[in-house]
């Protein structure tokens, strides 16, 4: 049964929505390397641009030139200025013997392929990165539908484990080059179903292996991966109550009589929440937004017996009889996220149009209530939440605003700002970033966008990189209260130019807003700097749609506005002889294998 991330319009819907679409969309300029015929996946690949605003510009490699483009590309295919790089290698053209040939192979000369063609990989990879520093997706080498030994092939290492190892050998070449990914092909063909997935007439036509559906499904699960480099990543799922999250109308059908449990329509519900539980598990928020009496939610989030959820899985709720649109911007300010981050599940038309109309920027679920076995499928397959890893920062978010709702009952009850957060007891920590920090902050990068001076996007490999490298210094910041450890909220990037430093990358969690922190990190960061007689500090703003909060933050931590420099955006400087003393505020820094423990000022 396949259940479409989002259902692609036909070819003729799809060239009207790009003719309207803006000119000024900024471009998205992708590049394909293949050794088969994959052209017809441009205009899929150019919807799936526009969804997201971008104005996509495909440039192919030569046929059948992987290797040669990778080394020796044509004139625009690989530059600074590429975005993403995809690459299509399927085994048939890729190794004719591991292919049709495989019955006639001992395992030695097996063994020797396998070897063969992960140099190849690396190869590719090596050239690629020469060229450019964009993204790598490589899609990943089918499963055979009929192994050559066939049912042979499942009782001993045929063909089959022979396709695993070089998938095995392609992930570990990607693994060692920054930025590069491993597209699953065969979660592709597995929703389509192999009859759907490939074109037997057109690959001996013109060695065009895949139908529309097929193209359409792999530009999809490549943009997963587009969308999380660029930092589109959804962050926080709101749901509906009654016909969502249970069968039932629970003003009419009182709690006992809502359906969830083990029994049809009952289960299907409890599937869907199980999925949600996941995504919960991931580090998605969860949140409600129902049109309801609350004491009634409430009363069966505490008290069903069978009820997944409960009420501490959600970070926040608006169950009340207002219109749904406006409940959504509510949620998106007490969780202090862009209302673009939400996406919104509902089973009532009428909602999710008001949705779409009023708040288009947020992705809604259509939910079909006649067939609530399907809604666990359509929640994994949006792929809204996908990010190309998980850090020990995700599992444990949820917890970090179930405490942040602790802090806002506080906060309830103070007299003043500056005696609320005395009661906070806030610490902070500054360190160098190390293997155990570093994969945070490649997220960091990638997600944040609100506190995010110059929105560049960094891999785990890059960070590395910049982590191992003389001429470049990575901090992070951890901060914790007395509700509990906020993890790592803020990373600093800097770059050694001579005697002066630049600030590549300044940016804070969105969950640490609001209370300073982001200025005791500058000053921690700007000591530690000129401690290592740095002269000159350079701070650099690039404006985003999301990120104007932050235009005045040089400005208002002692930097001035310098002209001349080259680079987009605004530069700022900040001269280090006279740096003075830390401004600690209400904070503490402690335990730090770079700051000194000094107790707060006011």
């Amino acid at each position: 049964m396949y259940y479409p991330s989002q259902c692609i319009p036909t070819l003729v819907e799809i060239e009207s929505l790009l003719d309207a679409q803006p000119r000024t969309a900024a471009p998205l300029r992708i590049s394909i390397l293949r050794n088969i015929t994959v052209e017809s996946i441009e205009p899929y690949i150019r919807y799936c641009s526009s969804i997201i605003g971008y104005r996509a510009e495909v440039m192919f490699g030569d046929y059948d030139q992987i290797l040669q483009n990778a080394i020796l590309p044509q004139p625009g295919l690989l530059t600074s200025e590429t975005d993403f790089v995809f690459v299509f290698a399927p085994l048939p053209m890729l190794s004719p013997s591991l292919d049709s040939g495989f019955p006639g192979l001992c395992a030695e000369e097996v063994e020797a392929e396998l070897e063969r063609l992960e140099g190849y990989f690396q190869a590719v990879l090596r050239g690629v990165r020469s060229h450019t520093d964009a993204p790598v997706l490589w899609f990943g080498l089918e499963s055979p539908a009929y192994a050559s030994l066939g049912i042979a092939d499942d009782q001993q290492e045929g063909q089959a484990v022979a396709v695993q190892s070089l998938n095995a050998r392609l992930k570990s070449a990607l693994g060692g080059v920054s930025a590069a990914y491993f597209v699953n092909t065969d979660r592709c063909m597995t929703r389509l179903g192999i009859g759907q997935y490939y074109d037997l007439r057109y690959w001996q036509i013109a060695r065009a292996p895949y139908t529309p559906m097929a193209l359409a499904e792999l530009a999809q699960e490549s943009f997963k991966f587009v969308r999380a480099k660029l930092g589109w990543t959804k962050k926080c799922l709101v749901l509906d109550c009654d016909n969502t999250l249970w069968g039932g109308i629970l003003g009419e059908d009182g709690k006992d009589g809502i359906k969830i449990g083990t029994d049809y329509p009952g289960s299907a519900y409890l599937d869907f929440q199980k999925e949600i539980l996941g995504l919960y598990q991931r580090g998605v928020l969860l949140a409600l937004c129902s049109k309801n009496n609350e004491a009634d939610v409430l009363e069966v989030l505490d008290n069903h017996p069978n009820m997944l959820l409960r009420r501490d899985h959600f970070a926040a709720w608006r169950i009340n009889w207002r219109d749904k649109a406006a409940n959504l911007r509510e949620i998106a300010l007490e969780l202090n996220i862009g209302i673009e981050s939400l996406v919104f599940a509902d089973d009532s038309e009428f909602e999710t149009n008001l949705v779409r109309e009023f708040l288009p920027q947020i992705k809604t679920l259509q939910l079909p209530s006649e067939s609530p076995a399907k809604y666990r499928w359509i929640l994994a397959a949006s792929g809204a939440f996908d990010t190309p890893a998980l850090t020990q920062e995700d599992t444990k978010r949820s917890d970090f605003y179930h405490h942040e709702r602790q802090r806002r009952q506080v906060l309830a009850e103070a007299t003043d700002l500056n005696s609320y957060y005395r009661t906070l007891c806030m610490k902070i920590q500054v360190g160098r970033a190390d293997n155990t920090s570093v994969s945070r902050i490649a997220q960091q990068t990638q997600k944040t966008n609100q506190f995010n001076l110059t929105t560049r996007r960094y891999s785990q490999a890059d960070v590395l990189r910049m982590v191992e490298a003389d001429d470049w210094e990575v901090f992070f910041l951890r901060a914790e209260d007395r509700f509990g450890d906020m993890g790592v909220v803020g990373s600093c990037i800097c770059q050694y130019n001579g005697d002066d430093a630049v600030i590549d990358t300044m940016l804070l969690s969105c969950r640490a807003l609001g209370r300073g922190i982001e200025v005791c990190f500058l000053e921690e960061v700007l000591h530690l700097l000129a401690e290592r007689k740095v002269s000159k500090v350079l701070g650099q703003y690039i404006a985003t749609k999301k990120n104007a909060q932050v235009a005045a933050f040089y400005q208002n931590n002692g930097f001035v506005e310098c002209f001349g420099c080259s680079g987009e955006g605004r530069w700022f400087g900040r001269e280090l002889s006279n740096l003075g003393k830390r401004r600690l505020l209400h904070f503490a820094v402690v335990d730090s294998p770079l700051g000194r423990l000094e107790q707060s000022t006011i």
